[in-house]
């Protein structure tokens, strides 16, 4: 079994010998508030962290059982790459907060390494669809058209290469237009379909292959779910029936991207009669607790930048451990001058601490091909700058964190860098 340590030294390095000799691999100590940095650091969206690292050749944690370290993102984090929790600590509050993460009760500090060892032997293991679970990533952006839609088709066929089942779901509640820069019927089943069997019993694999439509990308294809026709069905995309179409999206596709709304608020119930009753918003914030990563696209011109840096705070406080990736589109110098890529790059670092983020050209003559041709980019124009730019940020930013959950066909493995 291999465990690691965040505990407060000198007590760390005692247990970690003490381990060793009851025939334990302790591969690393750790600070023991280094699984909530880690996992704050990727909700940051930097994809490179050696807590991560451990974490993916882990087995079990050992951690101290304290507010400050014991938190939602590390707990979140570690169930991501299916590593079981051991806390150590004593006291009421602590149990409590044990079992609202859902962990065993807490061992005493001081325990000896005979019973740390006979503890998580006794922790049920996660199951394996917990670290190998197929990732749902969505695809944000604030108001104003900054181009969420065309990334979105843009991720999902280029995860789609190598012949990996990708599903594409329009989740927007507001303004759905998957379908139609697709070509595709608006009034087709799709995802409120898919929503409404979720009621009469759950939906799976096959009740999403009847509902989907597939289309054809370069060496493969995505299946979509189109979303509502008529932006007065949004209740229809409950938070519930959203969650469980996704979780069924797990099993059956490799990979699944979610294009959603640009409001998140989350004050509707001020205004509602109703206290369980429908919120406008519950898609995008169901999606967005539930995602693997999450992409937030910014268009690359004072309006959209600006939207950006207002909106991004709410952005961050819906969304769980998950990476965030952050794309700047359409980066041209007409509205921004000289160095718009170094303009974009220092506003968003000095407004909101963002220092790695992808950038997609502003690729007018292909866009305007694919929206005209109902087509993806990909499939129009595949030698485009925005392709190959799409290209670059799957390969460098989500594939190594989707592979940490999704391992695919080995045919497949190496088609955009996983």
């Amino acid at each position: 079994m291999n465990v690691v340590l965040a505990l407060s030294e000198p007590r760390a390095q005692s247990l970690a010998a003490d381990l060793r000799r009851e025939g334990v691999t302790v591969i690393a100590v750790v600070a023991p508030g280094a699984l909530d940095h880690t996992a704050r650091r990727l909700g940051q969206g930097v994809g490179d962290d050696p807590v991560a690292e451990l974490l993916g050749v882990a087995d079990a944690l050992v951690l101290d059982g304290d507010r400050r370290t014991l938190t939602r993102p590390a707990v979140d984090l570690a169930d991501r790459f299916g590593v079981r929790i051991l806390p150590l600590g004593r006291g009421v509050a602590l149990a409590r907060l044990c079992a609202s993460y859902g962990l065993r009760e807490p061992l005493p500090a001081d325990v000896d390494a005979e019973e740390v060892v006979a503890a998580l032997a006794a922790t049920p293991a996660l199951p394996a669809a917990a670290s190998a679970i197929h990732p749902v990533i969505a695809v944000w952006g604030p108001a104003g058209a900054p181009g969420r839609t065309t990334v979105a088709i843009e991720v999902a066929a280029e995860l789609a290469r190598g012949h990996r089942r990708v599903a594409l779901v329009d989740a927007d509640a507001h303004a759905p237009s998957v379908a139609v820069a697709l070509g595709l019927p608006v009034d087709g089943p799709g995802l409120a379909a898919a929503c409404r069997q979720h009621d009469q019993g759950g939906v799976d694999a096959a009740e999403l292959e009847r509902v989907a439509i597939a289309v054809d990308v370069p060496d493969g294809e995505v299946d979509v779910l189109v979303g509502i026709n008529r932006v007065a069905r949004w209740p229809e995309l409950a938070a519930p029936r959203v969650t469980g179409v996704l979780a069924a999206c797990r099993t059956w596709a490799d990979a699944t991207v979610v294009d959603i709304a640009a409001p998140l608020e989350r004050d509707e119930e001020i205004v509602s009669d109703v206290i369980d009753g429908p919120r406008r918003n519950q898609a995008a914030l169901a999606v967005l607790a539930g995602a693997d990563a999450v992409v937030a696209v910014c268009a690359a011109d004072p309006v959209g930048v600006s939207r950006f840096v207002a909106a991004y705070d709410q952005l961050h406080e819906s969304v769980g451990a998950a990476p965030i990736v952050v794309v700047a589109n359409r980066v041209r110098s007409g509205v921004i001058g000289v160095d718009a890529r170094g303009q974009v790059r220092s506003t968003l670092e000095r407004y909101l601490g963002i220092r790695d983020l992808a950038f997609l050209p502003d690729d007018r003559r292909a866009a305007d091909r694919a929206l005209l041709l109902a087509r993806p980019v990909a499939a129009t124009s595949p030698r485009s700058a925005l392709v190959q730019a799409v290209r670059r940020a799957v390969g460098a930013r989500l594939a190594p964190w989707v592979a940490l959950h999704a391992p695919h066909r080995e045919e497949a493995a190496g088609a955009v860098g996983w």
